[in-house]
């Protein structure tokens, strides 16, 4: 089936989505969750098949750690369609409403996109979520995965369409393009007038190679370059234990700590113990002199190391003179995702909240906590680094767009 043809069906569930009730929105999602959990060992036979290839074709550990899935990580992800069940449905909600003085009411609602598109890496969790996501907020979704997650990803779309449709919805609401050929991709870019947004979750390359060709509008999730600052007033035992898990919770993450900069008044306190750390932990840091000359171990550090979003066990790390040669830093190199400091100076944490541009900054946190699971949202269908329409973790309403509703009594304009 061309994608224009899913395209045309998603469109038609779209509309059917859009006036569903919560408690029938709801429902779909529950059994979605319970659909996943009873089809387990299906969905396994299939990724261990992708796994397979994919060790085969010599794909990265981090890339391998995205792709896998088990019995807990699935359960998990039925747990957060559950958890996405209990939120609030974003659609109908009022943003803003008044009577105006000639007796006008006005009211500007919320109301779904209509049909979402994503294009995405080897996550098969995406699948879930996006899906999950899109229905919650009464858009259809169109799913472009990796080839490396193709076996995974359609036996769960497989799971969630014959959930959704015994739960009274098409299953339409919930499509898998083909991912064996980039033709899917490119049709998918240029479906404006059936494809409302699209949203690119992946690398450097993909989400540049979707917002740059795509005719539809794209809302862009940005590369995840996210910085440590440790400041001259910093705790420099809380500093390590921060920047030790905002680098090593989890390697493969967007939020992950993929540089670390240190003031130049501290780095001979901190540095001995932050190094055998990350050395214990099994990172490899990449440094520059100043940096180098507290361990052996330290790899010299070019300018790419520092541009770099590793997903590995690797991290860049400077000693800087000043918070101004911090932030000046993080404005080269960084991606305006998440940026931290580390500091007891009210003083520092305000002008680096205030200067940094980013879709989150942290203060005393570690970078892992850009998350809408982590903010109390329930749910995301990515992080967006762009400035218009959303920012940061796109919850339910970041999947909405709004509509004026003005309502009269025979008003006429003069």
């Amino acid at each position: 089936m061309s994608v224009s043809e899913q395209a045309r069906r998603a469109r038609t569930a779209a509309e059917a989505l859009a006036v569903a009730t919560r408690t029938t929105k709801d429902a779909a999602l529950t059994a979605m969750a319970d659909a996943l959990v009873a089809r387990t060992p299906e969905i396994l036979a299939a990724n261990s098949a992708d796994l397979a290839a994919g060790r085969e074709a010599g794909l990265s550990a981090a890339v391998l750690d995205r792709l896998a899935l088990g019995a807990g990580r699935v359960a998990g992800i039925a747990d957060a369609l559950r958890q996405m069940a209990a939120l609030p449905d974003p659609v109908g909600e009022v943003v803003r409403g008044s009577t105006l003085p000639n007796g006008l009411e006005l009211r500007q609602i919320r109301v779904p996109f209509g049909v979402v598109g994503i294009i995405y890496e080897a996550r098969p969790n995406v699948t879930v979520d996006a899906a999950g996501i899109c229905l919650k907020s009464g858009n259809a979704a169109l799913l472009r995965g990796s080839s490396s997650a193709a076996n995974s990803n359609a036996a769960l779309v497989a799971v969630l369409r014959d959930a959704v449709g015994d739960a009274g919805l098409p299953a339409d609401a919930v499509q898998l393009l083909d991912a064996s050929s980039r033709d899917s991709v490119k049709e998918l870019m240029r479906a404006r007038g059936l494809v409302d947004v699209l949203i690119p979750r992946g690398g450097v390359s993909l989400i540049r190679t979707v917002v740059e060709e795509s005719t539809v509008p794209v809302i862009e999730t940005g590369v995840g370059n996210c910085h440590v600052y440790v400041d001259a007033a910093a705790d420099l035992a809380k500093a390590v234990a921060i920047a030790l898990n905002a680098k090593t919770q989890r390697l493969s993450t967007c939020n992950t700590a993929e540089s670390l900069l240190v003031h130049a008044a501290v780095a001979d306190a901190f540095l001995p113990p932050m190094l055998a750390a990350f050395v214990e932990a099994g990172v490899t840091v990449h440094g520059d002199e100043r940096v180098a000359a507290h361990s052996a171990a330290v790899r010299p550090a070019t300018d790419e190391d520092f541009a770099t979003e590793y997903l590995s066990a690797d991290i860049a790390v400077a000693v800087v003179d000043s918070l101004d040669a911090a932030v000046a830093h993080i404005r080269r190199y960084g991606t305006g995702h998440t940026e931290a400091i580390v500091t007891d100076s009210t003083t520092a944490a305000r002008e680096f909240v205030a200067r940094v541009d980013a879709a989150a900054v942290m203060v005393n946190a570690s970078t892992r906590f850009t998350d809408g699971g982590e903010f109390g949202f329930g749910a995301e269908i990515g992080i967006s680094t762009q400035k218009l329409h959303a920012r940061g973790p796109m919850g339910l309403p970041e999947l909405t767009s709004t509509k004026y509703v003005v309502t009269g009594d025979g008003h006429l304009r003069s």
